[in-house]
């Protein structure tokens, strides 16, 4: 079945492409197939057809990342429990030495983030990391940062990914926002680890100290 199922949609998104390829060892990847070709080719075998999907997407050269993320948006749409498609996100195509196309990526990562933020916390996490470390832009690791703190709030986001946007202000030396942040987490409620309850509680009193020394 799973021949049958690479044969068809391999036909539906275009393998094509790697006959016209001429002299390229490594053709330049074609347009995004379209959600509705990706169902008909997967035959009600979404996970699967999802897989194949991304191993044919990784036999090409990605000169067009605007392309290259409608193929990781179709995908995801195909199997949205799949972390595959966010992974090479994040992992692979973010990680560029071209800080344009990093950010689209990353912004790839923030959108789908936010339709299903218990799932793809981790991946967020990962953006605003690259945000701060690679591209040196904390008001863009900060968004990333906040979205999880605001939209990630189940008992599988840790919560040092919680807590990312306190120590990304300490950063940018906006103190008394990071002492707001603290003191709001520590009223709201939402907390209930003990350790987390106190390492907030002693945070704050350092930021009370270097906001205001004696």
């Amino acid at each position: 079945m799973i021949g049958v199922l690479a044969a068809a949609l391999v036909a539906q998104i275009g393998v094509q492409a790697l006959h016209r390829a001429g002299a390229s060892a490594v053709p330049d990847l074609p347009p995004a197939p379209g959600l509705p070709a990706l169902r008909l080719g997967s035959f009600g075998e979404n996970e699967a057809a999802a897989r194949l999907a991304m191993v044919h997407l990784q036999s090409y050269r990605v000169p067009d990342y605007a392309r290259l993320l409608e193929w990781l948006g179709e995908i995801l749409a195909l199997d949205p429990r799949s972390q595959y498609p966010l992974f090479s996100a994040a992992r692979v195509y973010a990680e560029t030495a071209d800080p344009a196309r990093s950010r689209l990526a990353l912004e790839f990562v923030y959108r789908e983030f936010l339709r299903d933020p218990e799932r793809r916390w981790r991946w967020l996490a990962h953006a605003a990391l690259l945000a701060k470390h690679r591209l040196k832009d904390l008001p863009l690791a900060r968004r990333y940062a906040q979205a999880l703190e605001q939209h990630a709030r189940g008992p599988e986001v840790p919560p040092w990914a919680r807590q990312m946007e306190i120590f990304i202000l300490e950063d940018m030396n906006e103190l008394e926002a990071a002492k707001v942040l603290i003191a709001s987490l520590l009223r709201s409620g939402a907390l209930s680890d003990p350790a987390e309850l106190r390492f907030l509680q002693q945070r704050l009193e350092e930021l009370e100290a270097r906001v205001s020394p004696r």
